[in-house]
């Protein structure tokens, strides 16, 4: 777990790589998300930590971070799911990543060639205040083609 916990933290939580990132402004919270083909993800790396790879299979990465830093994660309550243009939608099941002050959620998904997806995110980081919603758009691409 450590090995992947360590790529995902050096592609997508590194202070450099946060403020290259696609973020929405939550409430008191930053929300990073990225979604990528899971073969970027090593075989070994994956086995290790149950991912499952292939040319249609995709993950999708949300951090939370605070308004007043730069980098890390807080706990938050993740749900979401993905839709295709046909409305065929997918539950994600996202769990829980740590290493040190780095939180970060994963949940993985599958798609067709060429396919735009719509992802649908809640986040509750605060249990006192209500979830916030995330919604963003990514067309994915089997490998290979």
């Amino acid at each position: 777990m450590k090995t992947l916990i360590t790529l995902l933290t050096a592609l997508v939580l590194s202070t450099s790589a946060m403020a290259d990132k696609p973020f929405k402004v939550l409430g008191d919270n930053k929300v990073y998300y990225s979604a990528f083909n899971s073969s970027f993800i090593d075989p070994k790396i994956a086995s290790e930590n149950n991912i499952v790879r292939g040319a249609d299979r995709g993950l999708i990465n949300i951090a939370v971070v605070p308004n007043d830093k730069e980098s890390g994660g807080i706990t938050a309550l993740v749900k979401g799911t993905v839709t295709n243009i046909i409305q065929q939608s997918q539950k994600l099941d996202f769990f829980e990543v740590r290493e040190g002050d780095v939180v970060y959620y994963l949940a993985s998904f599958k798609f067709d060639h060429e396919d735009s997806l719509t992802f649908k995110i809640e986040v509750k980081a605060d249990p006192n205040k209500p979830s916030e919603t995330l919604t963003f758009r990514k067309t994915f691409y089997e490998d290979g083609k």
